[in-house]
């Protein structure tokens, strides 16, 4: 795959997915929906997350791409829609000693 041409669009695409996946609680998500696919219920079971604030992550990332939905009766149902976002989580995850104390932003 060809890389693409870098354009300040591009640049600021990019900088809107990898903001929205520096969120804690949106990686969670991803992570649980690794291996099935889960109704907002198990999602808030599996992440210890709130409804409303799991309801809000999903939205943002049905929204940029990351996962896929489909009713069926009174339950919506939610997968990834695309595996290689899982890679990147991976990749990052494998870059970093859990031992380490890593800075927050905030704390600068």
């Amino acid at each position: 795959m060809a890389r693409p041409e870098l354009t300040e669009s591009l640049f600021h695409a990019v900088g809107v997915h990898f903001r929205a996946l520096s969120e804690p609680a949106r990686l969670r998500l991803l992570d649980a929906l690794r291996r099935r696919e889960r109704t907002v219920n198990d999602l808030v079971a599996a992440t210890g997350l709130s409804q409303a604030n799991t309801s809000k992550h999903l939205h943002h990332l049905h929204t940029l791409g990351y996962v896929r939905r489909r009713k069926a009766g009174l339950f919506v149902w939610y997968a990834l829609a695309d595996r290689s976002v899982l890679k990147l989580f991976d990749q990052m995850a494998a870059r970093i000693d859990p031992e380490s104390d890593v800075p927050s932003l905030r704390q600068r």
